[in-house]
């Protein structure tokens, strides 16, 4: 694995669907606020606003059960990235049980106007810092 950045979720019941687990489109929710965290993270030293990310496609594979009060530790790292498209990976994980996986291929934008840029040297020395 590439640079991996943890982050710490605890299941609740606005969580929950009708069968009394984690509901799937709360995995997309999270899988948001992880990429957010972690790029607020990478950039910390250089905020780089002039770019924003939008997700292009998502791939996930739901394994396991995650239920009211588990704590989930997620854990993502940056895939291939060229031209304006960059893969990020994420494991979800309870104890060391692997109930998640998910790939998503994030555009990166110019924040005015909107339009795809080129992911350049500052945008990679902050994907994959040494």
């Amino acid at each position: 694995m590439e640079s991996v950045f943890e982050y710490k979720l605890k299941v609740t019941s606005e969580d929950l669907d009708d069968l009394n687990h984690v509901n799937n489109v709360v995995y997309v929710k999270w899988m948001d606020i992880v990429a957010f965290e972690h790029w607020s993270f990478l950039t910390k030293e250089n905020p780089l606003k002039q770019y924003i990310w939008v997700v292009l496609k998502h791939e996930i594979e739901y394994l396991k059960q995650a239920v009211l009060g588990d704590e989930i530790i997620v854990k993502t790292w940056v895939g291939e990235t060229r031209g304006f498209k960059s893969e990020r990976f994420m494991e979800f994980y309870k104890k060391n049980e692997l109930l998640v996986k998910a790939k998503t291929v994030w555009g990166m934008l110019d924040e005015k106007p909107y339009k795809p840029a080129r992911i350049r040297k500052d945008v990679l020395e902050v994907l994959y810092p040494s």
